[in-house]
């Protein structure tokens, strides 16, 4: 079902989600439409549902977002019987992440999005994105004239290797790790991935195209929580995080969460606050 957006005078927030990777790191199980078929890293399951799933429900929770859009592979079977009002799905995988979010970009445009309108882009391996997170990204970035991402300062040191031996110590200060999602403008980030199309640059996240396009996005603090699940243990991990999630708290945190709560300090800043 293809999504029609009423037009807006005051810009909107739209999700994108490229779904359509295969995901060649992470464990490979088979795939129930195919047999002997890997089934992709993004629909392994993870605490009882497909780990996309997670992603989405996030999305889904925060009230700002007008629509979700995951584009995926052509004949992805993730849209059998789909019929979640929370998402559209678009056949609109392409060869590359910036081909993927580039077609993205182009269905919202289709359906009614308009320049200024704001694009979250999500890796859908990314399945602990929180609402807070979220909401935490887009308070930061709403105002700015670029756009910006979560991000997390690099705790350890950096090594650059070579043929399995440490080549050098590089310096960690001022360096970030990029996550998601990266939230920029409809208009602008088209422009900057057809332009690093043009060039032949291949860009591995939204951000590294609008640096090209000249422009200095906004860091935003993530969460260490919000890793891209990559390898066989990451999806532990996941598993773990998200299982205690769903605990109920103890009653030793329900009393506790029933205090009165403190008077902010004012000297104190958010550990989400843009840098």
């Amino acid at each position: 079902m293809t999504a029609v957006f009423e037009k807006s005078l005051v810009p909107r927030f739209f999700a994108l989600i490229p779904c359509a990777g295969q995901g060649s790191r992470a464990v490979a199980e088979p795939l129930a439409g195919g047999p002997g078929a890997p089934l992709p890293k993004q629909y392994q399951p993870i605490a009882g549902q497909p780990m996309v799933q997670h992603t989405l429900q996030a999305f889904a929770a925060v009230v700002r977002i007008d629509s979700c859009l995951v584009v995926v592979a052509p004949g992805d079977l993730f849209s059998n019987g789909q019929t979640d009002a929370a998402y559209q799905i678009a056949p609109g995988g392409g060869p590359s992440r910036a081909a993927s979010v580039l077609n993205g970009l182009e269905r919202l445009a289709g359906d009614g999005a308009l320049p200024d309108d704001w694009v979250l882009v999500h890796d859908a391996a990314r399945c602990l994105i929180t609402p807070d997170l979220i909401n935490s990204l887009i308070d930061s970035c709403q105002s700015d004239p670029v756009g910006g991402l979560l991000a997390q300062p690099l705790p350890d040191t950096l090594k650059q290797g070579q043929d399995g031996r440490v080549l050098a110590t590089l310096d960690r200060s001022g360096k970030w790790l990029a996550q998601t999602p990266q939230m920029f403008r409809l208009g602008a980030l088209t422009q900057a991935l057809k332009m690093a199309q043009t060039l032949g640059d291949t860009m591995t996240d939204e951000a590294s195209a609008m640096e090209a396009f000249g422009l200095s996005p906004r860091l935003v603090r993530g969460s260490a929580h919000n890793f891209k699940v990559t390898y066989p243990e990451d999806f532990v991990l996941a598993e773990a995080l998200i299982t205690s999630r769903k605990k109920p708290p103890s009653r030793k945190a329900a009393a506790a969460a029933k205090k009165p709560a403190k008077a902010a300090n004012p000297d104190q800043a958010s550990s989400h606050e843009p840098v």
